[in-house]
C-alpha cells in the first residue's frame, strides 16, 4: 500500500514530474494533484492547514498517473497513467 506522504516524498524528488491520484474515501472519488511535495485536492476544497492529512487512513489510492510538468490541463504531456500502487512503487524503488 502507499501512502500520500510517500507519494508527496517522490514528487519532491523528482521535481519534473506532477501525479495525478485517484482515491476512494469515505465512498467518494477524489482526484489530487501533486506537485514539488504538496497536494491539492481537485474534486474540493484543500485544507489550509498542510499538516491535515489530506485523505483518511481508511482511504484507497486507486491510480496514480505520472505527467511531465509544467501540468497543462488543457493538453496534459503523460509519462505514464493508470498506474496501480504496487506498480508505481515498484517503478519508484528502482
Amino acid at each position: 500500500m502507499i501512502t500520500i506522504e510517500q507519494l508527496e516524498t517522490y514528487s519532491q524528488q523528482n521535481p519534473q514530474e506532477v501525479l495525478i491520484v485517484k482515491a476512494r474515501d469515505n465512498q467518494e472519488e477524489i482526484e489530487i494533484m501533486i506537485f514539488k511535495g504538496f497536494s491539492s485536492n481537485l474534486s474540493g476544497a484543500t485544507e489550509f492547514d498542510p499538516d491535515l492529512p489530506m485523505l483518511s487512513s481508511t482511504a484507497e489510492i486507486l491510480t496514480i498517473d505520472r505527467l511531465v510538468s509544467p501540468y497543462n490541463p488543457i493538453n496534459p504531456n503523460y509519462i505514464q497513467g493508470n498506474l496501480t500502487p504496487s506498480e508505481f512503487l515498484n517503478l519508484s524503488q528502482k
